[in-house]
């Protein structure tokens, strides 16, 4: 193909022309130029990004909400499981400690023959101070028995079925427990109340008695062994004019918590009422 000479010196003039727009954009000359050009264009096309962005979330919203509030549920869910299994541990490694502390208090008393039961229910009336467990004849379990805790008396068993026995606390208003006081070993009667409070009587009035002063089972009258501790004396009141002191006090056992005892197997209580004369 052949160019005319008019070809050529055009095409001089346009290869010159583009040099120099070269040069004058290098020199920044053109800047104004470009900036009136492209800022409508820049300005148009970020419109039209911002207008598809709000249509694409508006399509993909409802989904996105729901796929949302779907993962929102699993949490929650998963949130309850855990917390179901952190107190069910918590619960574990409760009677975790109360059983060893059972087991220590067995060991300290190797004389005895115990049996341990879970308390599943306790006497619906507010007058009366019993618990259920779930140990009975068929595990060795004898009325009159005593029943402890490690941290002391909880009562004697009144009444055994197969499976279960009913267990007296002493709390009950018909419990009756010989006690000694450790300091003075004088010896004293701790009784039951209808509100569950508990009562030192029969104190002899030369003996001193202070809050404080530590209760244990003498062994008198054959009903428990001797030397459990029961409590402490809160509150004294003495009248020169009665016979005997009388003594509030505070169980060492929380009976509003009783979920493991310890039943004393090889004591057989002594029954004196024959002996006792008739008033």
């Amino acid at each position: 193909m052949k160019f005319s000479r008019s070809d050529s010196w055009r095409m001089i003039i346009l290869a010159l022309l583009a040099v120099g727009l070269v040069a004058l954009a290098l020199g920044g000359y053109l800047a104004p130029a470009i900036r009136v050009v492209v800022t409508p264009l820049v300005g148009g096309q970020t419109w039209l990004a911002e207008r598809y962005r709000t249509l694409v979330d508006f399509v993909t919203a409802p989904r996105d909400v729901a796929a949302l509030t779907q993962r929102n549920q699993e949490l929650e869910a998963e949130v309850a499981r855990l917390q179901a299994q952190v107190i069910e541990l918590q619960q574990q490694n409760q009677q975790i400690d109360v059983l060893s502390a059972l087991v220590d208090f067995a060991r300290a008393r190797p004389a005895y023959d115990y049996v341990a039961a879970d308390v599943i229910g306790r006497d619906p009336s507010p007058f009366l101070q019993y618990v259920i467990i779930n140990r009975g004849s068929d595990d060795g379990l004898r009325r009159g028995m005593p029943v402890v805790t490690a941290q002391g008396l909880v009562g004697r068993v009144a009444a055994v079925t197969a499976g279960a026995a009913r267990v007296q606390l002493i709390t009950d208003v018909s419990s009756v427990v010989n006690i000694f006081l450790q300091s003075t070993e004088a010896g004293a009667v701790l009784q039951g109340s209808l509100t569950g409070e508990l009562t030192l009587t029969m104190i002899p009035q030369d003996v001193g008695v202070a809050a404080g002063e530590l209760l244990l089972t003498s062994g008198l009258g054959g009903n428990f062994p001797p030397n459990i501790l029961i409590g402490q004396v809160t509150g004294v009141r003495s009248r020169s004019f009665e016979l005997f002191q009388t003594a509030s006090v505070q169980p060492v056992v929380d009976f509003a918590r009783l979920e493991i005892v310890l039943v004393i197997r090889n004591f057989r209580p002594v029954d004196i009422s024959p002996l006792v004369p008739e008033p």
